[in-house]
């Protein structure tokens, strides 16, 4: 029975797989890896949500938005430091992610701001948000609340090589 629950899963295209936190979802040709939050304070507007997209098909695709059951809206930013100053400014016209390609959404780099939070992100839970792809369509995830002040796992990240396109 469960291998034919996980076989179905996998025919529709949206498979999770957890390893001591870690989880990912397929959707075509796309892997979503590890999406993840930090806890935040009791009171605060805003947080931010990281995540890895390795595209393993040979056509384009692109993340159009982000959206969050938690909060009033998400945006897709990326920060860049000039000159020793940090500036951060949102992504426009969605993000292409070429095929072989893999793009990282990680603290001080691309990152997905959560405004407008509607109670605070607690260490150990997960909340429901989703990432809409130009041709993989919606996808529904879990980000993973993790401790203030956080960083990805090198499990989490696996090879992953930084790719800095903002489209």
């Amino acid at each position: 029975m469960l291998k034919l629950l996980v076989s179905a899963l996998a025919a529709l295209g949206l498979v999770w797989a957890g390893a001591a936190g870690a989880h990912e979802y397929k959707a075509g040709d796309l892997l979503i890896g590890h999406p993840w939050s930090r806890a935040t304070a009791p009171g605060s507007k805003v947080g931010a949500g990281y995540f890895t997209v390795a595209n393993q098909g040979s056509t384009p695709d692109r993340l159009m938005s982000v959206s969050s059951a938690f909060s009033e809206k998400a945006e897709m930013h990326e920060t860049s430091t000039e000159n020793g100053v940090s500036r951060m400014r949102p992504i426009t016209g969605g993000l292409e992610i070429k095929p072989g390609e893999k793009i990282e959404f990680a603290p001080g780099g691309k990152h997905v701001m959560f405004v407008g939070l509607r109670e605070p992100l607690t260490q150990g839970e997960r909340v429901k948000g989703a990432l809409v792809f130009e041709k993989a369509g919606k996808v529904d995830v879990e980000f993973a609340v993790e401790a203030v002040g956080a960083t990805p796992k090198a499990g989490d990240m696996g090879d992953m090589k930084h790719m800095n396109h903002a489209n």
